[in-house]
């Protein structure tokens, strides 16, 4: 009789998640420039093998993209950012200059209506040896040029 082969153990899809957001649901006011206008947690699985470096862009799609986070050079390691990751004091990760003008996060806030805010995680191969400070325009012409493994959205909502 045959040894049966074991079934190969699935591999993760890789997947971005928050305690703080939900996906397609409105955004609390803390994480807002109504609010505190701190970053909200942010933790993923499912790295893609290979993965050496990681980066992270909030934009907002219906302001063509405005950036308001750029986050690089995360360790393929970590896993996850605690709420206030984004402060411009932040030292285990370089931070990019967003659209306000300033370095690290800038939370949602639209002149009106309701937008739309995509928190996108890239799984690189190597470091985007982009320095801390880059304006959005850098960063996103680095990440063309990269080696992207893997990508992952949360998009969450906000009104005023």
């Amino acid at each position: 009789m045959p040894t049966p082969t074991p079934a190969p153990t699935p591999v993760p899809a890789f997947a971005l998640t928050s305690t703080d957001i939900r996906a397609g649901r409105a955004i609390s006011r803390r994480f807002t420039c109504d609010g505190a206008d701190v970053s909200p947690a942010l933790a993923w699985n499912g790295v893609p093998e290979g993965t050496k470096s990681l980066a992270l862009v909030m934009d907002d799609p219906d302001a063509h993209g405005f950036a308001h986070w750029l986050a690089y050079a995360i360790p393929g390691s970590v896993t996850q950012l605690p709420e206030g990751a984004g402060s411009p004091t932040t030292q285990f990760m370089p931070q990019g200059t967003n659209d306000f003008g300033k370095i690290g996060y800038g939370g949602p806030c639209p002149p009106s209506g309701t937008h739309h805010y995509q928190f996108t995680l890239y799984a690189l191969a190597a470091p985007l040896g982009v320095p801390g400070g880059a304006r959005a325009s850098t960063v996103r012409a680095a990440l063309d040029r990269a080696t992207v493994l893997g990508k992952v959205t949360l998009t969450a909502t906000y009104a005023r």
